[in-house]
């Protein structure tokens, strides 16, 4: 345990950057939040900072208490963040697409006693927190700050140890689950991205990172954030990924690096190769998920790595595994090579290590003494849960993935989203992957559909593009993917779809698609399509 906090190391690389950029505003992003654009140096920073830390003070707010921020990748988001830290408030984003009822869950849950949050969203947050039966202020940032409801937590210390923020996961099986993150959390996730090296090395005082992902998750509140407060780097958030205008984000940001999910690559390749493809001064990107076929392509056209990783919020950058050296094998779902720090085991439903390629859940640790160095602390009032996750001293992540006899680990799925048919194991995500390629498909969602006889049978919904979705298609897409993929994999039943149940960042909730795959059962929207999987001779 140290002395150390996020608030302390942006303080100290503030007074050795001074008037350097610490946040850069695009014109795009200034329009569509309405505030100014342009640089925001590490010494402007550090006065708001300030200020805002003399107001909560001021109002009797301290150790021990949480406040809720529901203001999207605003600057103001940071400032606050910060200036809480300072004081030793745990902070809880929010996530804008959270409505009523969610809110409510969270307002309850995480016991905030302040939330700060857009204009528009004041009304439902004081209705949501009114329904928890809260008396909990909501206030925009510029009303005037309430005194604080309860007492900070008297002789506190602040340090590594000190709880920095609350991040709920994305629910995708219950209700959501509060990750308690420490400064060491935070720190560390900083101090791993300036030391890894390899084709994510950074420079000191001199990188500019450019990130469309959202400070109420890890990714851009601890990754981007804290690895440009260690190095003394600019950041540039943006509000989402916008495809059209992303590449002139790009040159007028000046990025040396962008952070990317898997859809982002995918979206970009559909334009037409351009002389203007190499005109930037990116030197990698660094995310997760790019289509195993259009990895290589995008590094041809656009000349830098994508550098796929693997973390979750509860592991932190205490046991991230990233493909930050070669040989990266591009073109396959391979995610890297555990470094000396992360031990890592791939194991069978009974917990035994499998053999070298064949798939398994992995578990990660920290390697040496301290396994849970830079992890989450535990899930919020839920220690049964915290408990689990740890059985056995190791994390088990519910990813499965297989292990070559280099050491470098593929995705195949998560554990959850396996369909058992007639003893074969289908990845979901594998089918829907294969799917989404025909081109009338917009986005495909693989589930496990109970069956008498086989066990399970894949049940997929999907969303068209600009065509019609009825038996005759059905029977249409069932055909092709025979051509596509092992027979057993194809969907018996497939349902035409206007839309799914998606996180903010895109990705499938999986957690609410047995409940949808039922109503669609009971509503007779399937169409049967089991009588074409036959196995070809």
């Amino acid at each position: 345990m140290t002395s150390e906090t996020v608030y302390r190391r942006f303080s100290e690389t503030a007074a050795r950057r001074g008037d350097a950029p610490f946040q850069h505003v695009l014109e795009e992003t200034a329009g569509i939040y309405g505030i100014p654009a342009g640089d925001i140096s590490y010494t402007d920073m550090a006065a708001r900072i300030e200020k805002w830390r003399r107001r909560f003070e001021d109002a009797g707010y301290g150790a021990g208490q949480r406040v809720g921020l529901l203001l999207q990748n605003r600057p103001v988001f940071l400032e606050i963040w910060l200036a809480l830290n300072a004081i030793g408030v745990s902070v809880v984003p929010i996530n804008p697409d959270l409505r009523l009822a969610e809110l409510e869950y969270l307002a309850e849950h995480s016991e905030m006693i302040l939330a700060i949050v857009l204009a528009d969203r004041v009304d439902e947050m004081r209705q949501a927190a009114q329904n928890a039966g809260l008396s909990m202020p909501v206030i925009t940032v510029d009303d005037d700050l309430p005194a604080a409801t309860t007492a900070p937590r008297a002789g506190a210390e602040l340090n590594s140890a000190t709880e920095c923020a609350l991040l709920y996961t994305s629910g995708t099986t219950g209700r959501p689950k509060g990750c308690i993150l420490t400064n060491e959390y935070y720190l560390h996730s900083g101090d791993w991205y300036a030391e890894t090296g390899g084709h994510i090395s950074l420079r000191k005082d001199c990188e500019r990172m450019l990130t469309p992902l959202p400070v109420f998750h890890m990714n851009a509140m601890a990754v981007s954030v804290t690895a440009m407060i260690t190095v003394g780097g600019c950041l540039i958030m943006l509000d989402r990924f916008h495809p059209r205008s992303w590449w002139e984000s790009v040159r007028k940001s000046g990025a040396t690096v962008v952070h990317y999910l898997g859809v982002m690559p995918s979206m970009l390749m559909v334009a037409e190769p351009s002389d203007a493809n190499r005109d930037h001064n990116v030197r990698f990107g660094f995310g997760a998920g790019v289509d195993k076929k259009l990895h290589a392509p995008f590094e041809e056209r656009y000349g830098f790595p994508l550098v796929e990783a693997w973390a979750c919020t509860e592991t932190g950058s205490g046991g991230v595994i990233s493909a930050h050296e070669e040989p990266r094998q591009i073109g396959t779902s391979c995610f890297g090579r555990p470094c000396k720090d992360v031990a890592v085991r791939v194991v069978d439903d009974a917990g035994n290590d499998v053999a070298t390629g064949e798939p398994g859940e992995l578990l990660v640790r920290r390697a040496g003494d301290n396994p849970r160095y830079g992890f989450f602390s535990g899930y919020l009032k839920n220690q049964e849960a915290t408990d689990e996750l740890w059985e056995g001293g190791w994390l088990h992540t519910g990813d499965v993935v297989s292990q070559d006899a280099d050491g470098s680990l593929h995705f195949v799925d998560r554990k959850k989203n396996v369909i058992r048919r007639s003893g074969e194991n289908i990845a979901a995500v594998e089918v829907e992957s294969i799917l989404n390629r025909h081109p009338e498909i917009k986005i495909s969602a693989a589930v496990a559909a109970p069956d008498e006889v086989r066990g399970d049978e894949v049940a997929v919904f999907m969303i068209l593009d600009g065509v019609k979705g009825d038996a005759a298609k059905a029977e249409e897409i069932a055909t092709w993917a025979l051509d596509q993929m092992a027979y057993y994999k194809v969907p018996g039943w497939i349902a035409f779809a206007d839309d799914l149940p998606l996180t903010a960042t895109q990705k499938i909730l999986r957690g609410q698609m047995k409940d949808l795959m039922v109503k669609t059962f009971e509503e007779d929207g399937f169409i049967d399509t089991r009588h074409l999987k036959k196995r070809k001779v």
